[in-house]
């Protein structure tokens, strides 16, 4: 699962939430369990919008310790990532020239706000970048 390192600190009357890889994401909540909640919302969010930009997203640190928490990047998101991570330097025609579909579709897949694959295909595009899936519910 991907998820990008979060650290909550104590202020005034509530929690503040930053993410050290992610300067431009902050977050509030009045206890930690709603700033994780908000945090979550907010690190979605801009990622996805960034990435619809076509912003570089960077890989998540490990960060640990006292008010160092994880919060997880919404499946559609962090699918999105991984296809454009593995792509690297190929385009998106040569990938899907590669499956067999047009270019349309692909570039779908890689677009968090669009892409809706099936188990199926995310089996066809492991296959094609020598990879495999592992799914799984937490």
């Amino acid at each position: 699962m991907l998820s990008y390192p979060a650290c909550i600190r104590k202020e005034d009357d509530g929690f503040i939430v930053t993410f050290p890889d992610l300067e431009n994401v902050m977050s509030y909540g009045g206890t930690v369990e709603e700033a994780l909640h908000n945090a979550e919302q907010a690190l979605n969010g801009c990622i996805e919008s960034d990435f619809e930009r076509n912003f570089s997203i960077p890989a998540p640190s490990a960060v640990s310790g006292e008010g160092n928490f994880n919060v997880p990047v919404a499946p559609h998101i962090a699918i999105a990532i991984m296809l454009r991570s593995l792509r690297a330097d190929r385009s998106q025609a040569e990938i899907a020239r590669q499956l067999k579909i047009s270019y349309q579709v692909y570039q779908r897949l890689e677009n968090p706000r669009k892409a809706n694959p099936t188990v199926k295909t995310l089996e066809k595009i492991a296959r094609v970048f020598g990879k495999r899936v592992e799914l799984g519910f937490v």
